[in-house]
């Protein structure tokens, strides 16, 4: 009875979906520190271009 519950423990996978979460986020941050000016200078043209047509409307 002990075996079984200590084998099912050790078995058991539920850990193992935040480990994957947890790496997902320390690569997701990576690349933005790594591609930061990249990621920064396309969002300010991107807003420009929202701001230039917005201007055209009115």
């Amino acid at each position: 009875m002990m075996r079984e519950e200590l084998r099912a423990f050790c078995t058991e996978e539920d850990g193992i979906g935040v480990i994957e979460i947890v790496l997902i986020m320390v690569v997701l941050i990576g690349l933005v520190i790594i591609f930061k000016k990249q990621i920064t200078t396309l969002l300010e043209e991107i807003f420009k271009e929202i701001e230039k047509q917005s201007k055209e409307v009115y």
